[in-house]
């Protein structure tokens, strides 16, 4: 039907025929709600979607319920608890018990603590608490928690530096990888294997042909539940979007399918959606916590935390949940993790925002006023580098959002409806997907037995950036400020479109406004300081 359903930082895909259809029931009451929906528009209230699990990710939620307290039934909700002071007082568990709840992980250098309860009196009753600042649920379903890790392996470190010439049998197709000079880049810089980046997304696929070489196990994590079990097996992905996105960072050069940006750094899969592919406060802040303590040198962000996209900070409802994510991200940053994320794909001026239609999103939509307080997680944290997504034209893409102050630099997103060109016939981003979730992928490539597919989002776009700042990090340069800097000051300048009347037909999701491109060719909201570029960035 209409092939433009654009999921938050992700595109409709992967959706299967019987997704398909209930994607267009969604659509058809949206439609009745929402009169300035038009056939050329995209929705963005729904989620990345998936087929269902893979069997060894349901044996591992089988156990941990069949093992685990913590989750119960019933109307059973899980909660932020922001403390006062950036530390939880040694009484944290006796004071969540009195209030009707359990104290399900403790985040103790940030002042966070995630909590469960059945009790509705249970955030008013811990509000009584003095040392307390702001108690939120997460309104979220109880999470099965995953209770398997493994060791890491022993292998051998790929020195800095070193070079990964070549290509693979499916590099023909990387359009993308092209237009940011990834090949000549790993000719010189393929990225060392002493340089992690944690990949917070879906999980990661481990046994994939193409990324198998590179997942460390030790630093993979399942931080879904807001408690984080350790390993690539409960950080599998049961979604796909993630595997999509470790491809594009750290695909190994080795033959098969294709090539990613920083082929020999090490990735780990932090897993923070859920199957559904929600990515809620508790999950957002175990993976910042978790890669701020397992020596992660960069972080890819291609989501935004449920359950709403502008989280206010002067919002009673929201200031809790704000304020521990951004606590959380700010500890990573503070400890050597560069932070890289998605603008969004609503088509929305972050630095303008008027209204948001979409949120919370694992509901049904809710319109209400936002404003400049207003802020979307994690892209709008301080010290966050934001990337907006173009085509093969290099434009902004139709469905990427942007902003002055929020976009840092542009990267290859795809673009399925103003930039198809005999380089990207589809206008989409080819990279790595589970084999047993190819059924869900509507534009399919095999290798062997290796799969890919192709998908369009500024979830697409942050991968690539995220991998030269893994190039960047393998020249020895990991101060997060610093390679933040280097990323933007080795970027092709691109300036504002000539014509904006291309964009016509896809105003704002949110509230319809004409997409507007303000500033120069040094710094415009639409492509920040430029498009990354990563032979600049191994060279000068």
């Amino acid at each position: 039907m209409l092939d433009i359903f654009v999921f938050i930082l992700g595109v409709s895909d992967s959706l299967n025929p019987r997704k398909l259809q209930l994607v267009y029931r969604q659509l058809q009451k949206y439609m009745k709600t929402n009169r300035r929906f038009t056939r050329n528009r995209f929705l963005s209230h729904l989620r990345i979607a998936t087929a269902g699990m893979l069997i060894i990710a349901a044996a591992i939620a089988f156990l941990a319920a069949m093992t685990t307290t913590l989750v119960r039934a019933g109307s059973a909700q899980t909660y932020i608890v922001l403390y006062k002071t950036q530390s939880v007082s040694m009484d944290a568990a006796n004071a969540i018990a009195k209030a009707g709840g359990v104290l399900v992980a403790n985040y103790n250098a940030i002042g966070v603590v995630i909590a469960r309860s059945d009790n509705d009196a249970f955030r008013s009753n811990l509000m009584k608490n003095s040392a307390i600042q702001g108690v939120a649920a997460t309104e979220k379903f109880a999470a099965r928690l995953p209770d398997e890790g493994v060791n890491n392996s022993a292998d051998a470190l790929v020195t800095p530096n070193t070079p990964a010439p070549g290509s693979d049998n499916l590099s023909g197709l990387q359009w993308d990888m092209d237009q940011i000079h990834a090949p000549e880049a790993r000719a010189i810089n393929g990225g060392s294997s002493s340089i992690l980046v944690g990949d917070i997304d879906t999980g990661l696929d481990y046994t994939h042909p193409d990324l198998a070489a590179n997942v460390d196990d030790a630093a993979s994590v399942n931080c879904v539940s807001g408690v984080p079990v350790p390993g690539k097996v409960a950080a599998n992905d049961d979604n796909g979007h993630g595997t999509h996105t470790a491809g594009t960072i750290a695909a190994a050069l080795n033959g098969i399918g294709i090539v990613g940006v920083a082929p020999n750094v090490k990735i780990a899969g932090i897993k923070a959606g859920n199957a559904a592919g929600f990515f809620f406060p508790e999950a957002v802040v175990c993976s910042f916590m978790w890669a701020a303590t397992h020596h992660v040198n960069v972080t890819n962000n291609s989501y935004f935390a449920d359950p709403w996209l502008f989280n206010c900070r002067n919002d009673a409802e929201q200031r809790a949940i704000w304020n521990a994510e951004r606590r959380a991200i700010k500890y990573a940053i503070s400890q050597g993790v560069t932070v890289v994320a998605a603008e969004g794909n609503q088509a929305d001026d972050l630095a303008h925002p008027t209204q948001d239609a979409t949120s919370p999103d694992d509901t049904n939509p809710v319109l209400r006023t936002i404003h400049n307080d207003c802020a979307v997680v994690p892209v709008e944290v301080p010290g966050v580098i934001g990337v907006t997504a173009n085509g093969n034209l290099q434009l902004k893409s139709f469905y990427s959002s942007y902003g002055v102050g929020s976009a840092d630099v542009i990267a290859p997103g795809g673009d399925s409806r103003l930039q198809l060109t005999a380089a990207a016939p589809n206008g989409r981003v080819l990279s790595t997907y589970p084999a047993a979730l190819i059924g869900t992928c509507l534009r399919p490539v095999s290798d062997g037995g290796a799969t890919y597919c192709y998908l369009q989002g500024t979830s697409m776009a942050s991968p690539h950036a995220a991998g030269v700042a893994a190039l960047i990090a393998s020249r020895g340069i990991t101060n997060p400020g610093t390679v933040a800097a280097k990323l933007q000051n080795t970027a092709d300048p691109i300036d504002c479109p000539p014509d904006l009347s291309i964009y016509a037909f896809f105003p704002a999701v949110d509230n319809g406004a004409p997409q507007v491109c303000q500033g120069t060719l040094d710094y415009n909201s639409f492509n920040g300081h430029g498009q990354i570029n990563a032979l600049n960035a191994v060279t000068q």
